[in-house]
């Protein structure tokens, strides 16, 4: 694992010890102290002082880049060379452009690339595709996104600003952190988005990237979306209807509450709970992919749709 820092403190690092086959066994960060505190309260035997050491750890298998978007290339470019499988933190990178050159990288090296947009295996949102498959709501004619929520107390201190809202460090604002899984979960559901657009404003002024967005977009099936993303609003609000031609489907992606499903006029809801590392569901799917014993939902070249669709909702 290269990156100890928030994500895999519970989401990701300890899932790796719960499939069969699969098990933790280094770390590295750009503070050796910090890989140090991170392997011995999550019992990692062993901790390397750069990614290059790590990733040429003959007891490493694969490597799992855990830093922020800026440095995503650059390491999974250094252990698809180094002939290791690569599963990498979402946003996949900073651009399509990159995410391009790491799918080359890893296809040069014929080894699989998986990308950390791990709702895909999430029980609560497998759920919904098994509906929309079966064709529950009838044909998908539309979807709308709504994301909006107040500014963080740390993005009024300029000098000490979060590196999610810094262009140079994570691609952009907040949009290229969050939308990304909504985004992401729309392609898994509905397919690939073949056309967006939009526009992008900073409005509050509290960091040089933008601080809303709103896009529209169409699937290649023919459905047609539109999405609002605020971050300096007065409230929160966090859904996502699919509209079909006998219903609806409405959704979170982040608040743990209840999915609505509306048939021919009647709304039911339902909720299955997230596991305690939510990233658990994936990282087995990639075990399984790894050992010839199933297929992982999220690879590389699904993950650059979704940095293409951003791309083209940020151009302007």
């Amino acid at each position: 694992m290269i990156g100890c820092g928030e994500v895999t403190e519970v989401k990701s690092g300890p899932a790796f010890a719960r499939p069969p086959h699969s098990s933790l066994v280094a770390v590295t960060s750009r503070s050796r102290a910090r890989a140090q505190d991170y392997a011995h309260r999550h019992n990692v035997p062993r901790v390397h002082d750069d990614a290059a050491a790590l990733v040429g750890d003959p007891d490493v298998d694969a490597i799992y880049i855990a830093t922020p978007p800026s440095s995503h290339k650059t390491y999974a470019v250094l252990a698809a060379e180094a002939g290791k499988p690569v599963y990498v933190e979402k946003p996949m990178a900073t651009s399509h452009a990159d995410c391009l050159e790491m799918i080359n990288a890893a296809e040069r090296a014929r080894v699989p690339l998986f990308v950390a947009y791990y709702r895909r295996a999430l029980p609560r949102f497998q759920e919904i595709a098994r509906l929309l498959s079966a064709g529950a709501i009838g044909d998908i004619r539309a979807v709308t996104v709504s994301l909006r929520q107040p500014p963080a107390p740390a993005h009024a201190d300029h000098a000490n600003l979060p590196w999610r809202v810094i262009p140079a460090i994570a691609g952009g604002g907040l949009f290229m952190d969050l939308a990304s899984h909504t985004l992401d979960l729309l392609d898994f559901f509905l397919g690939p988005i073949n056309d967006a657009h939009g526009v992008t404003a900073n409005q509050a002024g509290l960091y040089d990237a933008e601080d809303i967005v709103v896009g529209q977009f169409r699937f290649k099936s023919g459905a047609l979306g539109t999405g609002s993303w605020c971050f300096a609003a007065g409230d929160r609000a966090d859904r996502t209807e699919i509209i079909g031609s006998r219903g609806l489907i409405a959704f979170s992606t982040f608040a743990d509450i209840p999915h609505e499903i509306t048939i021919d006029g009647q709304t039911t809801t339902s909720f299955i709970p997230n596991p305690p590392h939510v990233q658990e569901p994936l990282i087995t799917s990639i075990v399984g992919a790894l050992t010839g014993r199933g297929s992982c939902p999220s690879t590389g070249t699904s993950a650059a749709r979704t940095a293409w669709v951003m791309d083209r909702i940020r151009a302007h």
